[in-house]
């Protein structure tokens, strides 16, 4: 593995770190079954799933959507430089694991704002001897950061993946999350993708609702559900591949969907033609 960027400095852990607080990526580790969290999170994640049960499958579909993703954009489509935004912590099936398990010379480049998920990524997040994972400390309220730090890394002037999973419901309206992802988008060349997931009430308003505003008056990063026409038009132009976006479970499943689970996330995919 090597490290980020030298000028890149993500502040002391000590500095910033604050088990009594609410963390967004330690709540949805505990969707996933993982160790990494404390009880304050605990309290968010148990507060949600009260409300919306199945806010647990949900987290898990959505990280098995950004496994399947990456393996048909690695073995189907060839795509070899993956740039993906608030991975959140490290977990099986994370885009290096799954990319370069396909074609080991894969680049792929996290980049996330926070220094816990920063921390975590350096520890655990190692590629094989050889291959490329690399970590930027960028926002993505700042594209431009972002895309000249990949640049250092990636070849932006050949085709690769934008992976933008369970990210943008992050993003407030007015923060402009189309325009953001435009923004990003616009610096990929022809035969490129981009992949998002993305919260949804439209399968059961009331209790998403509820669930949101649960999580809204306990994490400092709020969270907002959009609908399809809303999450659609987060890919602006772009051609979208089948079967376009759809409930995070029904995009490409390995197996049929169970029937009776619901998962209250969007998800698409699609590829980037021409310059925006």
């Amino acid at each position: 593995m090597n490290g980020p960027s030298p000028d890149l400095g993500t502040p002391p852990l000590r500095e910033q770190f604050d088990p009594a607080v609410p963390h967004p990526a330690r709540v949805y580790a505990c969707w996933l079954g993982s160790k990494d969290h404390f009880p304050a999170d605990r309290k968010v994640a148990g507060e949600v799933a009260a409300c919306r049960p199945q806010v647990v499958a949900g987290a898990r579909a959505n990280r098995a959507f950004l496994a399947r993703a990456v393996r048909y954009l690695a073995g189907r489509r060839g795509v070899q430089q993956f740039l993906d935004i608030g991975p959140g912590l490290p977990a099986p099936g994370a885009t290096h694991e799954v990319a370069q398990a396909i074609a080991p010379e894969s680049k792929i480049v996290y980049v996330d704002s926070d220094p816990l998920v920063m921390v975590h990524a350096r520890a655990l997040l190692t590629s094989k001897t050889g291959a490329t994972c690399e970590y930027v400390n960028g926002d993505l309220r700042d594209p431009d950061t972002i895309l000249r730090e990949a640049a250092r890394i990636l070849d932006l002037t050949q085709p690769a993946a934008l992976i933008l999973v369970a990210i943008l419901h992050f993003i407030a309206d007015a923060d402009d999350p189309a325009g953001l992802v435009a923004d990003l988008v616009g610096a990929l060349a022809p035969g490129s993708f981009v992949a998002i997931s993305h919260l949804t009430a439209d399968f059961a308003p009331d209790q998403v609702g509820a669930g949101v505003a649960a999580y809204n008056n306990l994490v400092p990063a709020g969270i907002t559900a959009r609908t399809h026409r809303e999450v659609t038009s987060l890919f602006g132009g772009l051609a979208l591949v089948a079967p376009g976006v759809v409930p995070v479970s029904e995009w490409r499943p390995d197996h049929a969907p169970v029937r009776g689970v619901s998962a209250d996330v969007y998800a698409g995919l699609a590829m980037v033609r021409r310059s925006w």
